[in-house]
């Protein structure tokens, strides 16, 4: 039976002593026996020295570069031996007994191998947060959207979400994995650097039958954006380019027919920024189209080394669906 001491408790930070400072007191208030590990990705702020001398009890796992989120975290876990692997980011506030329905499930259904908990916005703690939600799927075309959050519609929390249910991938914002199972998929796509890497760890699992599960009685508070916020050309680039990367190395069938479709719909986005007078974007989704083909040597080995499976996703396209019916909500 897993108990609170085999959590380790993963908070990655880069240059985040503000973050560390404001919300690392509330996971070790309640966090009760988890362990709690701070992984440092070579800052140059004195993160570090702050961490050492204000909190004790946790410990400090010290990472050579800056590997982005995907490295930073694949080289912080070769150090972590608890059973179950919290991966949190710096700027999430928990809450009292947060981790109690987690352990319940994961006790319950030793089939479940990732969870994500009800994730708010520390910012408005009645609506929902767009990294994850309520839990998140994909639709044929590789666009993922969530419970609780399709594109830029944002859901107020009423309780609709308040169970526990079969998702297809859960935040990297705040995400749990057991262990042997994050070893067994060999952690985070390095490539990535950031975004859309625990899509790509959730679209492994399924295709090894592994699954993942939103506990909606637990609940976390999230600041969202503050390493990388949406204004920024580089997040639309690498969310784009890891989009594809996914879609690419890990769709069932129709690999091409898909991806030309994505590209398609990309070239619309672009057209849209274009409008919208906001030519930076528009060069960032050429980049990351240019990056994929770069790439489709590396990708096209990952594709013919990966496991399959069909029925990942439960609507066709979430572009069609919300753009033209204008279907809004889950």
């Amino acid at each position: 039976m897993l108990q609170t001491k085999d959590i380790a408790i993963v908070i990655l930070n880069w240059n985040g002593k503000s973050l560390l400072e404001k919300f690392l007191p509330s996971v070790i208030n309640y966090s009760d026996d988890a362990v709690i590990y701070v992984a440092d990705n070579a800052s140059t702020d004195n993160s570090v020295a702050f961490v050492s001398e204000h909190f004790a009890t946790v410990q400090l796992i010290q990472n050579t570069t800056n590997g982005g989120y995907a490295k930073g975290y694949n080289e912080a876990l070769k150090q972590v031996e608890e059973p179950l692997l919290c991966l949190v980011n710096s700027d999430i506030e928990v809450t009292k007994n947060w981790l109690q329905p987690i352990l319940e499930e994961f006790n319950t259904n030793t089939e479940t191998a990732i969870i994500q908990p009800k994730i708010l916005d520390y910012k408005n703690k009645s609506q929902f947060e767009y990294a994850g939600a309520a839990g998140g799927f994909i639709d044929k075309y590789g666009y993922p959207y969530c419970r609780g959050r399709i594109f830029d519609t944002i859901e107020k929390d009423t309780g609709q979400y308040n169970d526990n249910s079969e998702i297809f991938w859960a935040s990297g914002a705040c995400f749990f994995i057991r262990n042997f199972v994050y070893k067994a998929l060999e952690g985070f796509d390095e490539s990535y650097f950031a975004h859309m890497e625990e899509i790509d760890l959730c679209w492994r699992a399924f295709n090894k039958n592994y699954t993942t599960k939103f506990v909606g009685t637990s609940t976390v508070y999230h600041v969202g954006g503050a390493t990388l916020n949406n204004t920024n050309p580089k997040k639309t680039y690498l969310n784009f380019r890891n989009s594809l990367f996914t879609l690419f190395k890990n769709t069932d069938s129709n690999v091409l027919f898909r991806v030309g479709i994505r590209m398609v719909l990309d070239g619309v986005a672009s057209a849209r920024f274009l409008f919208q007078l906001k030519p930076a974007f528009l060069v960032a989704i050429l980049k990351a189209h240019l990056s994929f083909y770069y790439n489709l040597p590396r990708l096209l080995k990952q594709r013919k080394q990966l496991p399959k499976r069909f029925g990942y996703y439960k609507i066709n396209s979430i572009v069609w669906s919300y753009f033209i019916k204008k279907k809004t909500k889950f």
